[in-house]
């Protein structure tokens, strides 16, 4: 059997000979070749365009991310903060208190003469063996060194001391010799500012400007409790305590000759180039 083309004009002249041609049906037989080749050109252009739509979609994207990547890493890239000030360290200065004085005599009240009947029960003197029935503890206290005229009576000191404080817990803020790092504070200022990271956050919100650092520098050199006496925000406040932490180690403040532990304070800059 001969292969038909049912779409081909010939093919439908044939099915509509002597035949009403006037007919839709003869109409629509005649151009569905047409519509085919326009239906078929219609969806593949359709889909070459959503293929462009796409393709630019992607390309658009990818320009974008690689934008936010340079950028990112731009500023991941950013100069470390460098101090300007270099004389700017500060030494607490101790505060100087005055000892509490206490009078060396002892208060003397005159005895006064009144009637048997009229001296309360309370008041009578006590014989030596009524005090040694008595429950009642008697207190001696050791008075040395202190005049009459600017002491204090030993009843009118209320705070006892019961204990002298611990040495090795005392934090000084001045000594005769201050803690010393390694080539001086010139040295102190650079290793800081090498050492600096500026948080890549902070960089990006243009927070800059100054935190002052107080810490302790222990018997050993060691950089121990750490103290942010200002600050700026979260981040900048973290990596001033971290870069102050991993210092290197001072040469120890002294006290009479003895390893102290000192309070040392210092300024960590944070500025943008």
């Amino acid at each position: 059997m001969a292969k038909i083309d049912l779409y081909s004009k010939d093919w439908c002249e044939m099915m509509f000979a002597n035949r009403n041609k006037a007919y839709g049906a003869y109409v629509l037989r005649k151009e569905v070749g047409q519509r085919n080749t326009k239906a078929l050109i219609s969806v593949a252009i359709a889909i070459v365009v959503i293929l462009v739509i796409v393709l630019l979609k992607n390309t658009v994207f990818s320009r974008k991310a690689d934008t936010s990547v340079t950028t990112v890493t731009q500023l991941a890239k950013l100069e470390e903060a460098k101090v300007k000030d270099k004389n700017i360290i500060k030494k607490i200065e101790p505060k100087r208190v005055e000892p509490q004085r206490i009078k060396s005599s002892i208060k003397f009240t005159a005895p006064k003469i009144t009637k048997d009947e009229e001296v309360a029960e309370e008041d009578e003197m006590k014989t030596q063996k009524e005090l040694g029935e008595s429950k009642l503890a008697i207190s001696i206290a050791d008075v040395k060194g202190n005049d009459d005229v600017h002491g204090k009576d030993i009843a009118d000191i209320k705070e006892v001391i019961t204990s002298q404080p611990d040495e090795d817990t005392k934090v000084y803020d001045f000594v005769e010799q201050p803690p010393v790092f390694p080539g001086g504070d010139e040295a102190l200022l650079k290793w800081i500012s090498n050492n600096l990271k500026y948080p890549t956050v902070s960089a990006e919100n243009g927070v800059q400007g100054r935190i002052v650092v107080r810490f302790v520098v222990t018997e050993s050199g060691e950089v121990g409790e750490v103290q942010l006496l200002s600050h700026l925000d979260t981040y900048c406040d973290r990596e001033a305590t971290r870069v102050i932490k991993a210092l290197p180690k001072f040469s120890p403040g002294r006290q009479q000759g003895k390893p102290v532990k000192v309070w040392f304070q210092v300024p960590v800059i944070f500025e943008l180039m």
